[in-house]
């Protein structure tokens, strides 16, 4: 009830009106049966206006920490994420990380849509990162199909760092579903799994312009953490040379 209540009433209009998000390929949504929504990773308000924009529910995986909060915040913030549906997730180990896979796997198989930011993380610099092979294995366990999604513009409305909202025009742009049936029972093999994921990054790149990197956006992340550089200069001393010349499309598919 909270889900459609914060859709329609709460949240859906006020931002219709302030972001006037436009969506294209809505069509290619199957109205029934299980999905993966793949998409890329802008800002923390891109989990706002997918949901926003598809007439069905759709369920994300949400860090296990937003769930754990204290005090009279935390209360509203676990009430906000159990009441629209967001599943907590740990993590923190490769066992957690298991686990994780299986809920989203879960999910799928009772003919839901399934949210996923093959990223894991927020990207740095407006840059599309390497995705983690994840989405393959629940897309093989399910046998459902996966849909590639950009979000654009919206590290326009929130910014990396910045609490506050900006008021900016963006746009859902949802591509063709993306059938790998042809690889069932190969659940497990990585280099399937890593092929999978590169096909679903090249069509999120296609979708959203954005200049692909060839390296995980969370390691970025940490090498600024520690070197204080910015995400160019990180991407740069991370990056071997040899591979320069590939950095806008993922390894598996540059040939």
């Amino acid at each position: 009830m909270l889900y459609w209540l914060v859709k329609f009433v709460l949240l859906g209009p006020l931002v219709r009106v302030t972001c006037r998000p436009e969506v294209h390929g809505l069509e290619n949504i199957p109205t029934r049966g299980g999905a993966v929504l793949a998409s890329n990773h802008l800002s923390a308000a891109d989990w706002i206006f997918l949901p926003l924009m598809v007439r069905r529910r759709v369920i994300f995986l949400a860090k296990a920490e937003y769930f754990r909060g204290s005090g009279v915040k935390g209360w509203l913030q676990r009430l906000f994420f159990s009441g629209t549906g967001q599943v907590p997730i740990d993590r923190t180990s490769a066992s957690a990380a298991e686990n994780a896979l299986s809920t989203g796997t879960r999910i799928l198989s009772a003919g839901s849509l399934l949210g996923i930011y093959p990223e894991g993380t927020r990207s740095p610099d407006a840059r599309l990162y390497r995705g983690k092979t994840g989405v393959a294995r629940m897309a093989l366990e399910s046998g459902v199909p996966v849909i590639p999604v950009a979000m654009v513009h919206t590290e326009k409305v929130q910014p990396l760092g910045k609490r506050l909202p900006r008021i900016h025009k963006v746009e859902v742009r949802i591509g063709k579903p993306l059938d790998f049936s042809r690889y069932a029972g190969l659940s497990g093999d990585r280099f399937v799994e890593r092929s999978i994921t590169d096909e679903i990054m090249y069509e999120i790149m296609t979708l959203s312009g954005q200049e692909y990197v060839d390296l995980y956006g969370a390691k970025v992340k940490a090498a600024m953490d520690a070197t204080g550089n910015t995400a160019v200069e990180a991407v740069a001393q991370m990056r071997p040379p040899a591979r320069e010349s590939a950095d806008r499309v993922p390894t598996t598919l540059a040939g």
